[in-house]
């Protein structure tokens, strides 16, 4: 085996204990402090104004950054959009997809539960989306990754607003389908 394919094998592999962990470390957390799923928004329902509250947050943040996108600067990865090849545009609309199920059961539903009911939410939420924006330094350390913060704040009060991770997960899932075409490349 070369030694670029075992690399790609052992990094497919580390990512997927990773999200495996992610995803399942809340649930564990739960059943093994005889916690109900629910208390921690991990039941996944939209409940009522959660589609409203989702879609109204879609429109106010993609909107304005699809302008900024197309106006971004060469030399920072813009402007959009970009034309990803149809098996690489499949392949990041995957991935994107399955990190926000993965990113926000972990870090909406364990970590921000966990700092709301220590600090209440106006330090919970920026905290927990703090530490969401510096995981995105493990993959690619660039200093761009660090926006995420800013849809971390909306899916934060999205999952506190509504008892469920679920409308961050969908909010999450859109604005990465969104960054395929649109977001500038670090």
């Amino acid at each position: 085996m070369s030694a670029s394919l075992f690399t790609a094998f052992f990094t497919a592999l580390a990512g997927l204990a990773v999200g495996s962990l992610m995803l399942y470390l809340p649930y564990w957390w739960c059943r093994r402090k005889g916690e109900r799923e629910e208390d921690w928004g991990l039941i996944w329902f939209m409940g009522p104004g959660a589609w409203r509250d989702t879609l109204l947050a879609l429109v106010l943040t993609l909107a304005p950054l699809t302008l900024v996108s197309l106006n971004w600067p060469q030399a920072w990865g813009g402007p959009g959009p970009r034309h990803p090849s149809l098996l690489g545009a499949l392949n990041l609309l995957g991935g994107g997809v399955a990190a926000a199920f993965i990113e926000e059961t972990f870090f909406r539903g364990w970590l921000q539960t966990l700092a709301v009911r220590r600090w209440g939410p106006w330090y919970g939420i920026p905290l927990t989306t703090l530490l969401f924006a510096l995981s995105h330094l493990v993959a690619v350390p660039a200093w761009l990754r660090l926006a995420t913060f800013f849809p971390g704040i909306v899916m934060g009060v999205l999952r506190h607003r509504n008892g469920s991770v679920l409308p961050a997960i969908v909010y999450h899932a859109l604005c990465n389908v969104w960054a395929v075409w649109w977001a500038p490349l670090p």
